[in-house]
């Protein structure tokens, strides 16, 4: 059974339309090294995806990855964003972007993240710093993202796993594709 959680994202999208951040502001941690700059800027929106298996301390929702469309200010795509298995580091499930139109992809791994609640809606994942594991270029010579050594994941409403649905053996195996909306940025 897939339920899709909605209540909890519409009042993240709220509370993240009454947030007012300065261009370029994050919480602590959250700054990409000096010598890098942004390339590009993109919204997504898409799930964070959960199963619920029985873990060692009872039942409870495991992420289970990302899927999302990114597009950039003129609401055109540009890429997607998904959970896959990145060849650079033996088949590691990494988080991914692809680029819609060349398919150069890559893979990053959080190396920091934040709750800072000056920053992060409420109800809303962490804030994130990934460092690029793993760039391909597309089949054709594209490298629109290959080019990438740093992404940020700003501006987060929804995407938590939710506070129901995972209590009983009968519920394991069931996923909850949660609606999430964020802003990534590029860096090079």
């Amino acid at each position: 059974m897939i339920r899709i959680h909605t209540a909890a994202f519409v009042l993240a999208v709220l509370a993240r339309s009454s947030m007012v951040l300065a261009q370029g502001a994050v919480p602590p941690g959250l700054d990409v090294p000096a010598g890098h700059a942004p390339f590009l800027s993109t919204h997504a929106e898409g799930t964070q995806n959960y199963v619920c298996v029985l873990a060692p301390s009872g039942f409870g929702w495991q992420f289970h990855g990302p899927q999302a469309t990114l597009v950039d200010d003129a609401t055109a795509q540009v890429a997607t964003h998904f959970l896959s298995p990145n060849p650079i580091e033996g088949g590691a499930a990494r988080a991914t972007w692809q680029h819609s139109t060349d398919t150069s992809r890559v893979w990053a791994a959080a190396t920091a993240s934040s709750t800072d609640a000056a920053f992060v809606a409420p109800g809303a994942i962490p804030w994130l710093l990934l460092k690029v594991v793993g760039q391909q270029g597309g089949p054709g010579g594209g490298t629109a993202l290959s080019s990438a050594v740093f992404i940020q994941r700003i501006n987060t409403a929804g995407g938590q796993a939710p506070p129901t649905g995972c209590k009983t053996a009968q519920d394991v195996g069931h996923k909850a594709l949660v609606p999430y909306e964020t802003d990534y940025v590029f860096y090079r």
